[in-house]
């Protein structure tokens, strides 16, 4: 079976709509987009290097399980690791395994499942909103995994965190 690709224009002509009919589209601002509404979000931090889902070793900072599939999520990042050392400043997120890992307004950490419960998209820290946000089809949830909008529908979940009194390691659990 051979694939064939069409633009969105061809695709709704193939549906029956007229030219007329596109062209009233057009004059009257709307637009078809995809998912995302297209607003003006501000951009978010740059996550650190993401890690591959698993079991770390201390020499990169990450101890613990990463990953959803190998069963419970339960990992300690080092921050005065090259890796993580990032996150002692506010706003500023990582990609660990499956978690996404943020220090957020408050001066506080969170952990939520990185995959955006509409279509799987890695979610990423908004510090000017202090929300968690989809890049891909503008879905946005609040800091503790609620969904506020967008084509998600489910929660993201959340992981418990606790930071050593030394503030030099964040354990991450479920």
């Amino acid at each position: 079976m051979k694939q064939e690709t069409i633009s969105r224009g061809q695709f709704l002509k193939e549906l029956g709509l007229s030219s007329t009919a596109l062209m009233a589209f057009y004059c009257m601002g709307t637009t078809l987009t995809a998912c995302s509404s297209g607003s003006d979000s501000p951009t978010p931090a740059t996550p650190t290097t993401p890690t591959t889902p698993g079991t770390g070793t201390a020499a990169t900072g990450l101890t613990g399980n990463t990953d959803l599939a190998r069963g419970k999520i339960d990992f300690a990042l080092d921050l005065t690791a090259a890796n993580y050392s990032r996150l002692r400043t506010l706003g500023e997120y990582a990609w660990v395994g499956d978690v996404m890992v943020a220090f957020v307004r408050g001066n506080t950490y969170i952990a939520l499942a990185k995959a955006c419960t509409h279509q799987g998209s890695s979610v990423q820290y908004r510090l000017a909103n202090d929300d968690v946000w989809c890049a891909n089809h503008g879905s946005v949830f609040s800091t503790d995994g609620m969904r506020q909008s967008g084509p998600a529908t489910g929660r993201l979940t959340m992981f418990a965190t606790a930071l050593s009194t030394n503030g030099n390691t964040l354990t991450i659990k479920e």
